[in-house]
């Protein structure tokens, strides 16, 4: 199967399944779904593409265990980054931006959390970066443990088994697998329309509401309009 390259090589699918196998699915999974390095990973276009190699036995594995073995690792890792929120705390909002740590994400992240409650463990799995900090916010915000892992394992069997039985049911049709290079671009673009809606909806809210403008004091240091400049020789004089 060729695919279109989606970037470096390490971030195609099909490189990645073919280079390191199953292990390497699993690892992807677990890591984008709760440790702060993983939110680049290509989570949604991976499991399509494992489940089509699946049923086209180009992976030689059993689709029921690899959904299985998605579902655990996807679980693990939110498990993981909730663990971690609880022990990092609020520090989290105050650790300095780097290549690999930006706090716009975790604000991202907060804000969805906000927004949906515990429901958001569920949703964020269909949202890239946001899926990768949300179970990290969870814990954070010191959410109740077994709503969590309710919400945990209904996200992590949606999203990891889900599109995994996608890319097998998909696999199995001839336009598919000849187009198979548009089809993955397909779901990059799908998965990002939320974040592109996140993101114009913020800078929509911001002009709408602008931040206020800092406060001005007069010459005895009264809230208000500045001093003109003759007043301010007055005052000197005085």
């Amino acid at each position: 199967m060729n695919t279109l390259a989606l970037g470096p090589s390490w971030l195609d699918p099909d490189y990645l399944i073919q280079t390191f196998g199953p292990i390497g699915v699993l690892a992807i999974v677990f890591a984008e779904s709760g440790l702060l390095i993983g939110f680049f990973l290509p989570g949604d276009s991976l499991l399509f593409t494992t489940g089509l190699l699946v049923t086209t036995g180009k992976l030689d594995y059993p689709l029921w265990l690899m959904c299985t073995m998605i579902v655990a690792a996807a679980v693990l890792g939110d498990q993981v980054g909730y663990l971690f929120g609880r022990k990092v705390g609020p520090a989290l909002f105050k650790r300095p931006d780097s290549k690999l740590f930006k706090q716009e994400n975790v604000e991202k992240a907060h804000e969805f959390f906000e927004k949906h409650g515990p429901k958001s463990l569920i949703l964020a799995r269909f949202v890239p970066i946001v899926r990768t900090f949300t179970p990290i916010i969870a814990g954070v915000s010191r959410m109740n443990y077994r709503s969590f892992i309710v919400y945990n394992l209904i996200g992590g069997v949606l999203w990891g088994a889900g599109v995994t039985l996608l890319g097998s049911a998909l696999g199995k049709i001839e336009f598919v697998n000849k187009h198979i290079e548009l089809i993955l671009v397909g779901i990059v673009l799908i998965s990002v329309v939320p974040v592109v809606i996140e993101v114009l909806r913020a800078r929509s809210q911001s002009k709408k509401n602008p931040a206020p403008a800092p406060e001005q004091y007069d010459a005895y240091g009264t809230p208000g309009a500045p001093t003109p400049p003759a007043e301010r020789g007055r005052h000197a004089k005085r």
